[in-house]
This record gives C-alpha cells, sequence and structure tokens, in this order.
C-alpha cells in the first residue's frame, strides 16, 4: 500500500481505528503494507489511549476485529505489556459474543419450532463482533411472540418507548443475556411504515454458518436496506461497524445491484440507499485509496457523500438539513403517490417524534419513553 494513502493525523482514536480496519488489506496476515506512521503510533499508545480506543471500539462494535488488528501489530513490534491489554480485551468480548449467539441460537430454535418463525436481523452483520442488543424480525402475532417467550424464557418485556410503539417492536429480557432481545413484528422503518418490504424479508432470508451454528438472516439485499433505514432516516450517525461491515459484504459476499435497486425503489428509500453506499464508499477510499465498486446507477441517485459526514460524540455524523430531510421527504412523497395512506400517516409523525425526544433529551438529560 502506498504513503500516499495516510493522508490524516493519527492522534484521534477514531482516525486510528478507521486505518486499522480500513487501511490493511484483509489478506495480507503480516501487516507489511503497514506504513511506518502508523506502526509508529501503534507503537507509541498507552494504556490511557488503549482505553479511550476499546470504549470507542466498544461504542462502535469492533472491539474483535479492532484488537485483532492492533494484537497482531503489537506483537510484531515485540513482547510488550501492550499484548496482554489486547488479549485480555478479546478474551473479554469474545466470551459475550460466545454467550449470546448460545442463547439467539436457542431463542430462534425454539420461535421456529413454535411456528413463529423469525430472521435475524443487524445483529450479525457485525460478526465476528455483535451489536449492544440482538435484533430479530418476525411475522408472527406479537400476542403468540410475547406469550411463548414468557413461558419458554422467562422473558419479560421491558418498557416501550413512543419510537417502538410506532415501529412496532419489542425488546425482551432474558435471564442470563445481558444483552436486550429486540423483536420487530410485521413492520419495519422508524414508524413502522415498511409494510411491504417487511413481508418479504422472511421469504426473501438467507442461512448462515457461524462456526456450528446455523442462523437465518436477512437477504443481502434487505440487510443493506434495513442499515439504511436505521443510519439515513433514523439515527442520522454511522458507526465504524457499518462501514466496515457494508466493505466486508460487498467484496466478500457480493451484492445484486439490480435486485438492490428494485427493491429498494419499491421501498420508497432508493436515493437513501445509495447515498448510504456512496458515504461507506467514500471514507473506505479516504483510509485505503480505493472505494466501492459501485455501479452507475447508485452514484447518480446518491444525494450526498462521505464529505458531508463529520466525527461527533464517538460517531460518524450525518447532516440533518438539508441531506437528511430530502431523504425523508422523497419516502413519504413516494408513499403518498402510492396512496399508502396508513404508512404515509405513521412517517409523517416523524418530525414530531424527533421534536419531543430534543425537548426531552434538554429537560431531562434522556430522550427515554419517546425515541
Amino acid at each position: 500500500m502506498e504513503n500516499t494513502v495516510m493522508q490524516y493525523p493519527l492522534e484521534s482514536s477514531m482516525t486510528l481505528l478507521s486505518h486499522l480496519l480500513l487501511a490493511l488489506p484483509d489478506d495480507d496476515t503480516s501487516y507489511t503494507s503497514a506504513t511506518e506512521e502508523l506502526r509508529f503510533a501503534v507503537g507509541k499508545i498507552n494504556r490511557a489511549q488503549f482505553d479511550d480506543m476499546l470504549a470507542l471500539a466498544n461504542s462502535n462494535h469492533v472491539v474483535v476485529r479492532g484488537m485483532e488488528t492492533l494484537l497482531t501489530m503489537f506483537r510484531q513490534a515485540g513482547g510488550d505489556i501492550r499484548i496482554e491489554w489486547a488479549v485480555n480485551a478479546l478474551a473479554a468480548e469474545r466470551a459475550r459474543v460466545s454467550n449470546a449467539l448460545n442463547y439467539l441460537e436457542d431463542i430462534c430454535a425454539a420461535l421456529d419450532s413454535e411456528g413463529l418463525n423469525v430472521a435475524v436481523i443487524k445483529s450479525l452483520d457485525h460478526w465476528p463482533d455483535l451489536g449492544s442488543d440482538i435484533d430479530l424480525y418476525t411475522d408472527a402475532q406479537p400476542e403468540d411472540v410475547m406469550r411463548f417467550l414468557r413461558r419458554r424464557f422467562d422473558a419479560r418485556i421491558a418498557a416501550r418507548s413512543w419510537g417502538d410503539r410506532l415501529a412496532s417492536k419489542w425488546n425482551f429480557i432474558i435471564p442470563g443475556l445481558p444483552e436486550a432481545v429486540e423483536i420487530h413484528m410485521g413492520r419495519l422503518g422508524q414508524t413502522g411504515e415498511q409494510v411491504n418490504m417487511a413481508s418479504r424479508i422472511l421469504k426473501r432470508s438467507r442461512q448462515v454458518q457461524i462456526g456450528e451454528q446455523t442462523f437465518r438472516v436477512a437477504s443481502v439485499s434487505d440487510r443493506l436496506m434495513i442499515s439504511t433505514l436505521q443510519r439515513m432516516y433514523r439515527h442520522f450517525y454511522f458507526r465504524l461497524c457499518d462501514i466496515v461491515d457494508t466493505v466486508e459484504l460487498t467484496e466478500k459476499v457480493g451484492v445484486d445491484y439490480a435486485d438492490l435497486r428494485s427493491a429498494a425503489m419499491d421501498a420508497d428509500i432508493w436515493e437513501g440507499v445509495a447515498t448510504y453506499l456512496a458515504i461507506v464508499s467514500d471514507y473506505t477510499q479516504k483510509y485505503r485509496g480505493i472505494g466501492l465498486n459501485l455501479p452507475l446507477s447508485a452514484r447518480s441517485a446518491a444525494r450526498f457523500g462521505g464529505k458531508e459526514i463529520y466525527y461527533a460524540k464517538e460517531f460518524l455524523r450525518i447532516p440533518i438539513m438539508p441531506e437528511s430531510v430530502e431523504l425523508y421527504s422523497m419516502q413519504l412523497g413516494g408513499l403518498l403517490r402510492k396512496r399508502e395512506l396508513q404508512s404515509g400517516a405513521r412517517l409523517s409523525l416523524l418530525p414530531w417524534l424527533a421534536t419531543a425526544a430534543v425537548v426531552g433529551q434538554k429537560m431531562t438529560g434522556s430522550d427515554k419513553g419517546i425515541w
């Protein structure tokens, strides 16, 4: 890799973590392509900097991938206490992930055996990392799911926010599992406006093998659309895992862009999906010198790209005005043109919900119960 890729100061934990995860080829196990600047930055990490990077990796769901890369570079530098830091961090995170996957396997198998079919969404996108909760989708009746989880796993339903109710999702607390199990039932989207898209999730799902465990997950196209709904239409920020996950998906699994475009246009979010991909491509190019190999249809549909995002409060932020507002308006307009009035009415509540969340945050320090 040419040193010209290293254009950005490495003092920031996010910048260093981005270089570690994106700048080095996956097939280069010796990391000989790491620039001297990157090696020097890694070699002088102290305990406080390591803890800061670990916390950032945790909030961005890249602990395993980030620590594995750091550990390799620490070992190349010779015996060092830093090796112990990385080994301990990896062991703790792998134990958490293993425990969560065992529960996830049991929950999915139990629901399926009861005829309450489910697919894992979002959570396994980060493998070998895992998010802070477990997300599932089902088209079963909520009452049946709740009744079964209470009986089989002694599950407790967490308090639901206004946003949860609109989105038709429930969070379950299960003894022995630190992560909440969030189940979307019959709807997707920030206000539950995506009914048609949701109805196809199980039909289009695929099986993935993780170690000796097998899970049903969303199709590649649906996975990218769900990520887009989450990032471009709800939270308005990217985690670093979203960048890395999408790069790995496009380069290792492959994307049927014709299918993605068709499905996204049907859901009225094609411009959002294209923008999501453009941001990932631009950010990747920034740190390794080459972006995604996107088709012209995606590049031309994107409304903005990586130049517009900025880092703040542990995440890569997406500007709301006017960029995200335009995407929201296009989605709402598409629903109304197709006379999907109920979905349009749900989506029209989003600005009011977001405003209430902002007011609640300012008054109480939390948007809990709203967003």
